[in-house]
């Protein structure tokens, strides 16, 4: 999968981790956009972000263009040997991270039991229940 794309799903910044710089964002299942899984997105050797802490129209997780790029590091001094590793994370704004590849992971919340999280170093992968994975590359 090239592209990461949840439309019409509400995300939240859940978690940001400096010492290991990781960043993990979650849609929850929603009576509201009625949705039934929940969705979780991980992104590691986080150097710089630019979020905002809600996604309410969902993520379309994508590598930046060339010109996206180049606005970026014009404007926030991103070296040239980081523009693979730079993260768009809406179709037209401007929220982007420079880390590792996006990994996301999602399942059936009411399959889940008394699992909290679908990235849980404590809990095994895949796990026991139907769960969907991938990375965006």
């Amino acid at each position: 999968m090239t592209d990461f794309v949840r439309e019409g799903r509400l995300f939240r910044v859940s978690g940001f981790h400096p010492s290991h710089r990781q960043l993990f964002l979650t849609s929850e299942a929603l009576l509201e956009d009625r949705t039934t899984t929940r969705v979780e997105v991980f992104i590691g050797h986080v150097e710089l972000m630019f979020l905002k802490p809600v996604y309410e129209n969902g993520l379309h997780i994508r590598r930046a263009t060339a010109a996206e790029f180049a606005v970026l590091s014009e404007r926030h001094g991103i070296p040239a040997e980081d523009a693979a590793y730079t993260w768009m994370l809406e179709p037209d704004g401007d929220s982007f991270v420079v880390g590792s590849n996006p990994n996301w992971r999602e399942a059936e919340f009411a399959l889940m039991g008394e699992r909290q999280a679908l990235y849980d170093p404590r809990e095994p992968w895949p796990p026991e229940f139907p769960a969907e994975s991938g990375s965006v590359i």
